[in-house]
């Protein structure tokens, strides 16, 4: 994969924020998940690779997201004799968080050499992410309790001291229980699990372990940020019906309890995330509109060359002499 795709993708994660910030505060959460796959899919058709979405917002069939298997890129357009990449896209992550004007939305995408993604499915998936000083302290199949243990003593402190976050919903009420029950203490958030799993593989976030069940491809987003960081997310697809089996057999999935870590969701050697803040949030500032132009936030990690670089970028629309810039 072009070491230089960073920028490119970079490119991608930019445009789909600006575009959904238009819609930012106005409560149509369709509308701006619309604009972000849109503005995503017209500048994925610029960048000079052949790609192809393997894991998403749904299947062909769920359009205009962008699907599984979709080709993305010039190699889309007939451009020959491109790298082939593989692309896992979330191009609104918290389309509540932007419709309601709420902190942490972002829009995001990932990007390996070919096979160096999971091929999954559009499922819901169980979650541990922890940061580099708790990835092997840690199971998916322990109980909550010991977990929550473990990650105390991998980081010199007590149970009663860490902050886990947990999505807001009825499927955690169990979950979040056995956390309060073991002396922890929670930060539920209405979405954005992938933003939760970044913060968690970050020193001095404030946030220690991120658990509960949320979408596959934020999964595998995040699997991608962890490899750059040195986190761990441990994960399972949440199988359920007949259905579900099926279309996991179609992608070559047929162990339906096997636990996936990081390098097994991104298994490439050669990773690159693209992240840009829609919303103002903990680690970038949201999308912001001034009269000659736009200023964005964003993140962008890579495994080759390892680096991790924070990007603030000014778009510039107006082009006159007088132009004034704030810092």
């Amino acid at each position: 994969m072009p070491t230089d795709l960073s920028l490119q993708l970079l490119r991608v994660a930019e445009n789909a924020a600006i575009a959904c910030a238009h819609t930012m505060g106005k409560g149509d959460r369709h509308g701006s998940d619309r604009v972000a796959v849109e503005a995503m899919r017209s500048t994925l058709e610029t960048v000079p690779i052949d790609g192809t979405i393997v894991i998403g917002e749904g299947e062909r069939d769920e359009a205009p997201m962008l699907f599984i298997g979709e080709k993305v890129g010039l190699g889309a357009t007939g451009v020959p004799d491109l790298p082939e990449v593989d692309i896992a896209v979330d191009p609104l992550e918290g389309t509540n968080l932007c419709a309601l004007g709420e902190a942490n939305a972002i829009a995001v995408l990932a990007a390996a050499s070919k096979g160096g993604l999971l091929h999954a499915p559009d499922l819901y998936m169980e979650k541990l992410v922890v940061g580099p000083r708790a990835k092997h302290a840690v199971s998916l199949d322990r109980p909550v309790k010991d977990n929550l243990r473990s990650i105390a003593k991998a980081l010199d402190r007590a149970v009663k001291d860490l902050v886990i976050m947990v999505l807001d919903r009825t499927r955690h009420e169990k979950l979040i229980s056995e956390i309060r029950a073991a002396g922890a203490r929670i930060r539920l958030i209405g979405d954005g699990d992938l933003s939760a799993g970044i913060a968690a593989a970050v020193d001095g976030s404030g946030v220690h372990a991120v658990m509960g069940t949320g979408g596959a491809p934020e999964g595998v987003l995040t699997a991608a940020a962890m490899r750059c960081l040195g986190g761990e997310i441990y994960a399972r697809l949440v199988v359920s019906t007949p259905e579900d089996e099926a279309r996991c057999r179609k992608m070559g999935i047929e162990d339906f309890r096997r636990i996936y870590a990081a390098s097994d969701l991104a298994s490439g050697d050669s990773i690159t995330f693209a992240a840009t803040g829609v919303t103002d949030g903990a680690l970038m500032k949201g999308v912001r509109f001034f009269g000659h132009g736009t200023r964005t936030s964003s993140i962008v990690m890579q495994r080759s060359p390892h680096q991790i670089r924070f990007i603030d970028t000014i778009h510039v629309t107006d082009r006159s002499d007088d132009l004034r810039i704030r810092f």
